[in-house]
């Protein structure tokens, strides 16, 4: 079936601070982008290190021709003669180039999003989900927009056992999708955890890397009474401190950069460098000994399996704390 593809917005403004969903505007425009060309040129830039001359350049018409898609990131620290170049461009936007401007939405920088409004930018909310209320919300339009429903029960049971990170949830949604007929109740969900245990390890690692104890250890018991087994929560700890010291070691970039030199999907190397701050190298080595430990405890049959991870939790946790002396 053929159709005419619309023009994407000349200019996209992603305001807001919740990472999956900021990350997911910028993905979504890049498809829109190749899909209408598939030679598109992509480049990023953080805003607060870009200069006037390197944006008039990167804005002015191509010699060569062609679209292009510019990705701004950080637009609330653009500096103030940055930020009137772009809000005079955007009075007049070349129709071969789509600009993206990621802005956290907060009192930094607002004269600037505020500027690109009123030029016409096209607005896509990316703020932090502030309640439970929403986040139910979010789970039954992840499913509905993958063509499944999801009563509001089984978004409530999904939460409980994924825990609030909107970037898990999501997963989870795309998951039970895959496995199920799309008709997703709390009896399926109920289900599907006993047996899935992947993203209830993956929610307690989360939690331990960045010293969270109380929120690990309700979300290992939680695993644990459901009648998760230890071994892929012992995996995911383990899993946990070797990305995180992975990416540390790969030094500065940004997630698109190193994805190939470290054979990562970029969210999980922003998720890595989100959950890195804070530690030191001496205390990820204490940290992959305490994760060792546990894993080999686990697997090799010690006579209380779920002590063994709780000790984990607290070794890891205190290493980044030591690290951070």
């Amino acid at each position: 079936m053929g159709g005419v593809t619309a023009s994407p917005a000349p200019i996209l403004l992603v305001l807001g601070d919740e990472e999956l969903l900021a990350t997911r505007a910028v993905s979504e425009a890049v498809a829109t982008a190749r899909a209408a060309d598939p030679d598109v040129d992509v480049r990023e830039y953080q805003a607060g290190v870009l200069t006037v001359g390197e944006i008039a350049e990167m804005l002015s018409p191509s010699l060569f021709g062609g679209r292009r898609l510019l990705v701004l990131r950080s637009g609330q620290d653009a500096r103030k003669d940055l930020a009137a170049a772009l809000l005079a461009y955007a009075k007049n936007p070349d129709p071969d180039v789509q600009l993206v401007v990621l802005h956290l939405g907060a009192a930094k920088g607002k004269a600037f999003a505020d500027g690109l409004k009123a030029a016409g930018a096209t607005v896509v909310p990316a703020a932090k989900l502030k309640g439970h209320r929403e986040r139910v919300a979010f789970v039954r339009e992840e499913i509905r927009r993958a063509g499944g429903r999801c009563a509001e029960d089984a978004a409530e049971t999904l939460i409980a056992a994924v825990g609030t990170d909107l970037r898990e949830l999501a997963a989870a949604c795309a998951q039970l999708i895959a496995d199920t007929d799309g008709r997703i109740g709390a009896d399926t969900v109920a289900r599907y955890y006993r047996g899935r245990a992947e993203v209830s390890g993956f929610t307690v690692a989360d939690a331990t890397m960045v010293g969270d104890v109380p929120a690990a250890l309700e979300a290992l018991r939680w695993a644990l009474h459901v009648g998760v087994d230890p071994v892929p929560i012992a995996d995911a700890l383990a899993d946990g401190v070797r990305t995180v010291a992975r990416v540390a070691s790969a030094g500065r970039g940004s997630a698109y950069q190193l994805a190939s030199s470290l054979g990562m999907p970029p969210w999980k190397i922003e998720r890595a460098q989100r959950q890195g701050r804070g530690w030191t190298p001496e205390g990820l080595v204490q940290a992959m000994q305490a994760a060792a430990e546990a894993n080999a405890a686990v697997k090799g049959g010690a006579d209380d399996r779920a002590y063994a991870l709780e000790r984990a939790v607290f070794a890891v946790a205190a290493a980044r704390q030591d690290g951070a002396r």
